[in-house]
């Protein structure tokens, strides 16, 4: 088997080779069934520019086709002399087949430029193909460092090309809030921007004394919806709520506990939270709703890590609401306001969205776990009948440092290598079938304290989200030697794709970042940090 068919990423199911292939010329016809148009038009628009083929509509050529017995993201792609004919169990299906084969040419077919040379001749092959997972996920954090419109719409390109399908938006924090809500002109004018940025790890105290923001207009969000759409990615959109919440309660004092100041400029978890009086809770209502009519995404991210009680304690509104529920204290506050949440988003047909802590007091009938704590609450979540997403800090948070070379920029968190990431797998052990079901799949997380720009994103994320894209697409039994093998071989599309990615050799001296010192962890100081954050999930499974 030649080459080109042993280095696809993510590894299909099934390949086998077959005999010539097929030259693609200014002639080669496009036939794409009803239903396919848009994929077609993806095609066109990948592989038009660099071989200088326009796919014009006809039979012959490429054969795009719905086969409704396929899995809705499976695909067969055949290629023989006589032509292609793709066959997807939905219009998705038929996509990643595209992604497929734009990596069975030369990675030189990937610029946007017409290249010398040519013809340019598929191989012959049959492949049968179909994820694991149904979430296949990346969590895009813009609130520590905002990203503009274009930088998004690449990265969507980035993770499609790579048959992942959906990106959780993390618009809002303490440090920053990205998107405007009628009614509420200070969220954008005030809360949208910080007088200063951390540099490196917040035990550092080093800043650069220079204002950071931005937000998205409601045009903006719509079309980072509609272009993820036509690449088959859904968004969901996430503000984070009853904590993280020091952007919004400097825009707006009285949703507080009497904070008055800026939006936060160190890292961290701020202890200023919303008071949960009725105002707050009217707030949160018009930012759901605001979000829904922008995001069609069935689940809707309300956050709900990190939240202090402390404030709640000692504010007049947090304990008029605490006695006006008959709630035992300030620590049930959340979960009675994550429920009603959850109850106004299922008033416009949306479910609940939320950080594992969510699960402590129980979290509201067909809320959606996104577990990040370790393994533990991902088993939690599932045993508890909850649907779940696996984001472990311990194996995908890919702001994590990749070695302990000191070149690594802002080295934080625990070394999470290619291989770590790669040996990753959604399903916690000691499950039952019945609550491995519940794992609807995992998901990788870019948080950007510490990533600025999109080079900076590039270099964090890859190669280590192209392993993540085979641990979520291909079966449970991997082999990162193989994996290894082929990678080199990728890496040169992604070198045609204008990334930014971490050479295998390690940092580069321009990587380095002495300006931001991190704060490298042992994995084993965190998983004892882990143990007594969950402990509260651990005493109510017992």
């Amino acid at each position: 088997m030649s080459e080109l068919l042993t280095n696809l990423i993510p590894r299909p199911v099934r390949v086998v080779a077959g005999g010539d292939g097929f030259p693609l010329g200014p002639a080669t016809a496009l036939d794409a069934a009803p239903g396919l148009t848009e994929v077609a038009a993806v095609l066109r628009g990948a592989l038009g520019p660099a071989t200088g083929c326009d796919f014009p509509p006809g039979p012959g050529g490429i054969r795009l086709r719905i086969a409704p017995e396929l899995p809705a993201e499976g695909y067969q792609l055949d290629i023989r002399p006589s032509g292609v004919n793709i066959r997807g169990g939905s219009a998705a299906g038929a996509f990643y087949a595209v992604q497929t084969l734009r990596q069975l040419l030369p990675p030189a077919t990937l610029r946007r430029a017409r290249l010398p040379g040519g013809p340019w001749t598929l191989p012959g092959i049959r492949i049968e193909d179909a994820p694991r997972f149904g979430w296949r996920g990346v969590m895009l954090d813009v609130a520590r460092h905002f990203m503009p419109v274009s930088d998004v719409l690449r990265l969507l390109d980035l993770i499609a090309f790579h048959k992942l399908n959906v990106l959780h938006l993390h618009l809002t924090d303490d440090q920053g809030w990205r998107l405007d809500v009628p009614g509420r002109p200070r969220l954008t004018s005030i809360g949208a921007w910080r007088p200063a940025t951390m540099l490196g790890s917040r035990q550092h105290e080093r800043y650069d004394e220079r204002p950071h923001g931005g937000f998205y207009s409601d045009d903006d969000l719509r079309e980072i919806v509609a272009y993820a759409a036509q690449r088959h990615i859904t968004v969901v959109p996430e503000v984070d709520m009853p904590g993280h919440m020091q952007a919004a309660i400097a825009a707006y004092p009285e949703l507080g506990n009497g904070f008055a100041g800026p939006v936060r400029s160190s890292w961290g978890i701020s202890p200023h939270v919303l008071n949960l009086g009725p105002e707050a809770l009217q707030f949160c209502r018009d930012v759901l709703d605001h979000l829904c009519d922008l995001f069609p995404s069935e689940l809707i991210g309300i956050g709900g890590d990190e939240c202090p009680s402390v404030e709640w304690r000692d504010s007049p509104v947090a304990q008029a609401r605490i006695r006006d529920e008959g709630l035992a204290g300030p620590h049930r506050l959340q979960s009675w306001f994550t429920a009603r949440l959850a109850e106004h988003l299922a008033g416009r047909g949306r479910r609940v969205f939320g950080w594992d802590e969510i699960l402590a007091g129980g979290a509201p009938p067909g809320a959606v776990i996104a577990a990040w704590r370790g393994a533990g609450p991902a088993a939690h979540a599932a045993r508890a009948g909850h649907a779940v997403v696996s984001c472990p800090d311990t194996s995908v948070y890919l702001d994590y440092r990749q070695s302990d070379d000191p070149g690594e920029p802002t080295p934080v968190g625990t070394c999470l290598t290619l291989a770590d990431v790669y040996a990753f797998d959604p399903v916690p052990p000691g499950l039952t079938p019945a609550e491995a079901g519940l794992v609807l799949g995992g998901q990788a997380n870019l948080w950007t304290e510490h990533m600025e720009s999109a080079r900076q994103v590039d270099y964090q994320a890859f190669p280590r989200l192209c392993g993540f894209a085979e641990t979520v697409w291909g079966p449970p039994g991997r082999d990162f030697d193989a994996f290894a093998a082929r990678l080199p071989a990728h890496l040169t599309r992604l070198d045609a794709l204008g990334v930014n990615y971490r050479p295998m050799t390690g940092p580069r001296p321009w990587d380095a970042r002495p300006d931001a010192p991190g704060n490298p962890r042992t994995i084993e100081d965190r998983l004892a940090e882990l143990r007594e954050m969950t402990a509260d999930l651990d005493q109510a499974s017992a």
